[in-house]
């Protein structure tokens, strides 16, 4: 107990200063008792104040050895501003240390306007104040904490963002209220090796005497904000501390709001005011008496001097002195045992004087026992003057959050749309729609992304920073992110590895890519093969992934996933093979089926062909076909006519030698914009309208 009072991380006004090891913000035990020493400091001297004025009873302690106080006189609402917790009979309390001079304005204050409510208190008493300083989020808990006794604090570390050289670290220099500064170095570091987070590259504390320092280095790619909001989620940098405000109310437990707190400290000052005035005015009556009885005596001091030097016995000489003057024992014995300098005529005088003050005091005293309010003045005014000696500035930052809720990282990270791009060989990353600025057809476009020579950038597709991403790979497995997740590079950066995201087995790739706002059972998800086979499942079934993926489709010796798109259960699907065919049938054709489901046949292929594309038809909108030569076209969705899933369809587009086979098949309008990107990373964009729309059996124009 002793410990704990004198470390400066726990006690908001440590109660004892310790000299040697008391103990560390890491979990380090203090010396054995024979390395240290310590003594009370000022501020407990006011807890202990008044104490030998009767102020408080006395009761036997433990094994009636001794008597100690029941409670202490304690100048200084010192549960508030030092919090205490404990547990015991199944009660337990927990309340949270204070900034002394906030309570002692609140205390004031109601003492100044004994009707003032507890919402009146919050603008003195703003919320807790940690002696590790720290952040806390959200007003609404602590108000809740203060009118009902009960509430739920969150508490974060305060951090610091520093450029470094090429890339960023964060510093943490105040953690949460007691949390193991040690423990929370390696809860960081397990999820590190453990991948939950993955852009830390570098893990160290630099604190010293002169304060704390985690250094935290992240990797060149990794996104700061993204990183330290996983550090808050999964980590005890944010705690929360549940404010449980139970104390003894004449000796029976009570849970009690913030009102009620200080209206029971200043009741307690009341009784020990009280108490210690009558204590004083009791001696002050005493010295008095005495005073009166010296001061008859000297009056006749010649008289006395013979009459006690007549007497045979000093009990002789006492008892003429009560009969002779109407003495009181006690006065008697005084004028027996004064001493000859007392004589003196300035001593005479000094006596004198000393009964006059003391006669006023009593009428002081006797009037402050006589008006409540005065003693009520007596509080405030001591209130006051501890307010000048221990007022501090506040520790803890409060802040203010819209709505208050938990802490969720989607919170912190702006909604804005993103071009999210993948290459073959698996890097991905994003960046904002707004880098790319408009061109006309057939330009030569920017660069878009830097690849390897073997590298190639296959998907492309524009999504909110707060979606999710659903990832279909070509075993037929989903797995999924959030796009801010994803970190952001510029132009000519390569990215990240998908792998650094989500764990493929060897020889998956990433083959479809969507986008999801949120996950409801009135959309589904339709997922097409290379082989030609369809299947459509309930989109809310791939809305709690693993880490380790689940199954999206189950399919067959020698197939792979083609596309998975998002569906209404309305829609019209068109799937494209490669060597220039389409079919377009009804998705009412195709049964709901299970997650695992091996799905029906949508088309029946030729020769080596393979289904390249599937898109959602829309006869508002035009298909949009591009061949690997850099040539396509826009062609009206009307002109593909409606026939049954499993038919051969109809010519999509001529795989002519100038034109190559089809790669890319996509559904478009006119008011949209496309972004082509080649094997070599060199990227355009261009209006859709600029595209030539022609009919269906035709080569088309030249895109790039």
């Amino acid at each position: 107990a002793l410990v704990r009072l004198a470390q400066e991380f726990s006690m908001r006004s440590p109660l004892i200063n310790g000299q040697g090891n008391f103990g560390s913000v890491d979990g380090d035990n203090a010396a054995a008792m024979r390395y240290t020493e310590c003594k009370l400091s000022k501020i407990s001297e006011e807890l202990l104040g008044d104490i030998e004025k009767e102020t408080v009873s006395f009761v036997p302690n433990f094994d009636a050895s001794l008597k100690e106080p029941s409670v202490l006189p304690s100048k200084i609402p010192n549960l508030l501003i030092n919090g205490s917790s404990g547990i015991a009979v199944g009660m337990a309390t927990n309340i949270p240390p204070h900034n002394a001079g906030e309570i002692i304005d609140g205390t004031v204050s109601l003492i100044d306007n004994p009707e003032c409510s507890t919402d009146d208190l919050f603008t003195y008493v703003k919320g807790p104040d940690f002696p590790t300083a720290a952040i806390i989020s959200g007003t609404n808990e602590i108000h809740r904490a203060y009118l009902t006794g009960q509430g739920k604090v969150q508490v974060k570390a305060k951090t610091d963002i520093e450029p470094n050289k090429d890339r960023e670290r964060i510093i943490v220099t105040e953690i949460p209220y007691q949390v193991n500064k040690a423990s929370l170095l390696e809860e960081i570091a397990e999820l590190v090796r453990d991948k939950k987070i993955t852009g830390i590259s570098d893990l160290r504390d630099e604190s010293d005497r002169d304060g704390m320092r985690i250094v935290i280095e992240l990797k060149k790619d990794a996104n700061p904000t993204v990183v330290l909001n996983q550090l808050y989620t999964y980590t005890r940098m944010t705690q929360t501390f549940g404010m449980n405000m139970l104390a003894l109310v004449d000796n029976e437990p009570k849970l009690l709001s913030l009102k009620e707190l200080l209206q029971h400290f200043i009741s307690h000052r009341q009784v020990v005011v009280r108490k210690r005035t009558e204590f004083d005015l009791k001696k002050a009556e005493e010295k008095s008496h005495l005073l009166e009885g010296l001061i008859i005596a000297l009056n006749n001091i010649d008289a006395v001097i013979q009459k006690i030097k007549k007497s045979a016995t000093v009990e002789a000489a006492k008892v003429m002195l009560m009969n002779d003057y109407d003495l009181s024992e006690l006065q008697a014995k005084a004028i027996l045992d004064m001493r000859l300098q007392k004589l003196s005529s300035l001593e005479q005088e000094k006596i004198r004087e000393e009964q006059k003050q003391l006669l006023l005091l009593i009428k002081e005293l006797k009037e402050v026992l006589a008006s409540e309010q005065r003693i009520l003045g007596i509080i405030k005014q001591e209130l006051l003057e501890l307010k000048q000696q221990y007022g501090d500035a506040r520790k803890t930052i409060i802040e203010h959050t819209d709505g208050e809720e938990d802490l969720v990282i989607e919170d912190l990270i702006k909604e804005e749309p993103m071009v999210v791009t993948i290459s073959r060989s698996g890097y991905i990353k994003r960046l904002p729609l707004t880098t790319y600025r408009q061109q006309g057809r057939g330009g030569t476009g920017v660069k878009g992304a830097g690849t390897k020579e073997d590298d190639v950038i296959e998907r492309l597709f524009v999504a909110s920073t707060h979606s999710y991403i659903l990832f279909f790979t070509n075993k037929g497995r989903v797995y999924w992110q959030k796009v801010y997740q994803i970190p952001e590079a510029g132009r000519q950066a390569k990215g990240r590895a998908i792998v650094n995201f989500i764990q493929l087995s060897p020889g998956e790739l990433v083959q479809a890519v969507v986008p999801v706002k949120e996950f409801n059972s009135s959309h589904y998800l339709f997922l097409a093969t290379r082989k030609g086979t369809v299947k459509k499942t309930e989109l809310e079934a791939y809305s709690r992934p693993r880490q380790g993926g689940i199954i999206a489709v189950t399919l067959d010796e020698g197939d792979e996933l083609v596309n998975a798109c998002i569906t209404t259960g309305n829609d019209q699907i068109i799937l494209a093979t490669k060597h220039g065919m389409a079919v377009r049938f009804h998705e009412e054709n195709v049964r709901p089926m299970g997650r695992g489901a091996t799905g029906v046949r949508g088309i029946t292929l030729k020769g080596d062909d393979v289904v390249i594309a599937m898109v959602i038809a829309d006869d508002k909108q035009d298909l949009l076909t591009v061949t690997e030569h850099g040539y396509g076209k826009r062609t009206l969705v009307s002109e593909y006519r409606l026939i049954n899933r499993g038919g051969s369809g109809v010519i999509n587009i001529q795989c002519t030698e100038r034109n190559g086979n089809v790669v890319s098949v996509c559904s478009v309008t006119e008011e949209d914009d496309l972004m082509l990107i080649s094997k070599d990373g060199i990227l355009i964009r261009m209006a859709c309208k600029g595209v030539s729309q022609i009919g269906r059996n035709t080569q088309g124009v030249r895109l790039m």
